[in-house]
């Protein structure tokens, strides 16, 4: 989720009770200045159920060319 500097300020309690479960994205003037995020969320855990998803042949370098060619 992404709120505003003003925002936030506005509403703290509902978006610190929000970020139990989600991470929040606070900008300032249209740009991403700050994350607020659960300190006890096991981000490795959440790491390594992405591990195997990428097929075997994917070639970063690859991707990366294709990427920057768009």
């Amino acid at each position: 989720m992404s709120i505003t500097a003003t925002e936030l300020k506005k509403n703290l309690g509902k978006y610190l009770l929000l970020s139990a479960t989600e991470d929040i994205f606070i900008t300032k003037n249209g740009k991403v200045v700050a994350k607020l995020v659960n300190p006890h969320q096991n981000r490795i855990d959440t790491a390594k159920s992405l591990f195997g998803i990428l097929p075997k042949d994917a070639d970063i370098e690859e991707t990366r060319a294709e990427r920057l060619s768009k």
